[in-house]
């Protein structure tokens, strides 16, 4: 794995590590519905507040039933009978918070047949809540109300009033959820995008920017070995020439043995090679297929200008072929060899196709 796999992996862990850890400080709200007859007014009440928290080990899904009382006290402790009700109906124990654990309650409504429980708050709370914690009883639908709203309905029951109750769970809360942190998170989740846009406009930019630096200097380095060919010694074998004679020479591009009228090209280290093999093999590597030498370096290419090369030419005669254009600058005669058949010829060489050709017809 790359580092950077690694790096996302790490990030992974780190943001479900953290979503993980997070959970715990989301909690839901709870609707809660209650309705009853009114004897006196001899009307159906319904009173809806979101006035309920869920257990944070509880079940968030919607219940409805009766609500019932304990029969002893209201916090509904113990491991005995506690409830009386209807089996045939759907109830909801309601206690009083307070003499023994979340769990305890809601497992001994539990063990009963209850739907849900409704813990209210201990006295002089108001209508404050908290989130309740039962680890030891869990998949039950458990919310706190109030003090306030669980003493409003204990009343009522314990004047025969019959109250059914409804609990649907209500909004999410907490850092993930609440307004200012989902704001916190856009902005972080824009940042983020933000960045990794700007960073890949950055890497893509650079890249073209190697690579057009790259083409540029294969261009300059291939003007150069143009100029660098023009210099190079280029003749015609003859019968008498050794390389012609003997199947032991050849060009080590082509691999073919040389033969009487080949044109070849004698480079710097005095190593030759057939003209049209030879040629695009520099224009691309600019060294001897054979020894490694570079004859960019060798005719000092690099440090002389267009102008300084042509000057170290010799006089040439031009010669005109191919339907008018000059390609070749072809001296007739070298006074430096005395062998007349064994001409030394330099080229100008702008094209490279046809050049054997021209030089036998």
């Amino acid at each position: 794995m790359g580092k950077r796999g690694q790096r996302c992996l790490l990030l992974w862990l780190c943001l479900s590590g953290l979503v993980r850890s997070s959970a715990a400080f989301v909690f839901w709200t709870a609707e809660v519905e209650i309705k009853y007859w009114n004897g006196v007014d001899d009307k159906l009440v319904a009173k809806i507040c979101e006035c309920g928290v869920f257990g944070r080990n509880s079940d968030v899904t919607e219940i409805f039933g009766s609500v019932v009382l304990p029969t002893g006290d209201l916090e509904g402790c113990g491991s005995g009978p506690l409830y009386s009700h209807n089996n045939s109906t759907s109830w909801i124990a309601l206690v009083k918070r307070g003499n023994c654990t979340f769990s305890e309650k809601i497992n001994a409504a539990k063990r009963q047949g209850a739907a849900g429980v409704v813990v209210f708050n201990a006295d002089g709370t108001g209508n404050s809540t908290s989130q309740m914690f039962h680890p030891e009883a869990v998949d039950t639908v458990a919310i706190m109300i109030g003090n306030g709203q669980g003493m409003g309905v204990v009343r009522l029951l314990r004047n025969g009033t019959d109250v059914e109750m409804l609990i649907k769970p209500g909004k999410p809360h907490g850092p993930w959820v609440d307004t200012y942190w989902l704001y916190l998170l856009s902005i972080a989740f824009f940042v983020v995008t933000a960045a990794s846009v700007t960073y890949f406009i950055f890497l893509s930019a650079s890249r073209l920017y190697r690579l057009r630096r790259h083409q540029r200097n294969e261009r300059r380095l291939k003007s150069k070995a143009k100029k660098a060919i023009r210099c190079l010694q280029v003749r015609t074998l003859t019968r008498d020439d050794e390389e012609a004679n003997s199947e032991s020479h050849m060009c080590a591009v082509c691999i073919e043995s040389y033969r009487m009228g080949d044109v070849v090209t004698v480079l710097t280290c005095d190593h030759i090679f057939h003209k049209t093999c030879i040629e695009p093999w520099l224009l691309e590597k600019r060294t001897c297929p054979m020894c490694k030498c570079d004859i960019l370096k060798a005719l000092g290419v690099e440090e002389e200008s267009k102008e300084t090369v042509s000057a170290q030419l010799p006089d040439t005669t031009i010669i005109t072929v191919a339907g008018g254009e000059a390609m070749y600058d072809v001296p007739l005669a070298d006074p430096g060899n005395p062998d007349p058949e064994r001409l030394q010829h330099r080229y100008d060489n702008r094209a490279f196709e046809g050049d054997s050709g021209a030089m036998r017809g």
